[in-house]
């Protein structure tokens, strides 16, 4: 016996936390009853669990890193008809959801899955897995800029933990330069907030790495399974960060 939302999450219904906001709402049912009660546990051999009125069956267990063009939502639907990231994974039946978000003008590494109990490991605030990114800023940043993001910086929303910033790259006339930067939280367009505070605006956004997985060459637009040794590694960068994260 299992708790419902961890019975949900692992059939690939949704991350574990949406699961038990659905379980709250009144819209999963237990053997023709509806449960509200997150601490319901069932069998999914013998129990019959809905969500809203459809059958849920344990999937196979996915795991996919996508390369996500700028210009594409990281949903699943789009009411604007616009291109959605499982619309570039031809072949994959199975439901998919991404791990975190990538803005609609961010371009890189995207996680998608339907194993809620790993998209729950690698988004839960506590755990602070690293994410790193080339951001193309307007002008070329003083040292002292990056600095004050090497430290933290205060946004709307708190202040920021410190991130790791170094040059990438600048361009010939001074317009424009790339700067690497990794961050150990997942707030909503958390780099490009960084940037604007110290006035040197993101022009481009690239993830690059999540944790100990990197893009590398992939193109954009592609995707490929993850290995069992980068699932594992995953696991284990999380592990890691939420050890670091009690000291």
């Amino acid at each position: 016996m299992e708790r419902l939302q961890k019975i949900l999450a692992q059939a690939g219904v949704a991350s574990r936390r949406k699961c038990e906001e659905m379980i709250l709402a009144g819209k999963v049912q237990l053997n023709g009853e509806t449960v509200t009660e997150l601490g319901t546990k069932a069998d999914p051999a013998v129990d019959e669990i809905t969500v809203n009125g459809k059958r849920i069956g344990i999937e196979k267990k996915l795991y996919i890193v996508f390369n996500k063009p700028k210009g594409v939502i990281t949903s699943a639907s789009d009411p604007k008809g616009r291109k959605i990231v499982t619309d570039y994974l031809k072949g994959v039946n199975e439901r998919v959801f991404p791990v975190g978000r990538l803005d609609y003008d961010t371009e890189g590494l995207l996680l998608l899955t339907n194993d809620g109990d790993f998209a729950y490991l690698l988004t839960h605030p506590k755990h602070h897995v690293p994410k790193t990114y080339l951001a193309t800023v307007k002008g070329v940043p003083h040292g002292s800029d990056l600095d004050k993001l090497k430290k933290g910086v205060m946004l709307e929303d708190g202040m920021t933990a410190p991130a790791e910033v170094d040059y990438y790259d600048i361009s010939a006339d001074d317009k424009e330069s790339t700067i690497r930067i990794t961050i150990h939280e997942g707030r909503n367009r958390q780099v490009r907030r960084m940037f604007e505070s110290i006035n040197h605006p993101v022009q481009r956004l690239k993830r690059i790495s999540f944790g100990e997985l990197h893009l590398g060459n992939m193109k954009r637009g592609l995707y490929r399974h993850l290995t069992a040794a980068e699932i594992e590694d995953l696991k284990r960068s999380a592990k890691k960060a939420d050890k670091q994260g009690r000291k």
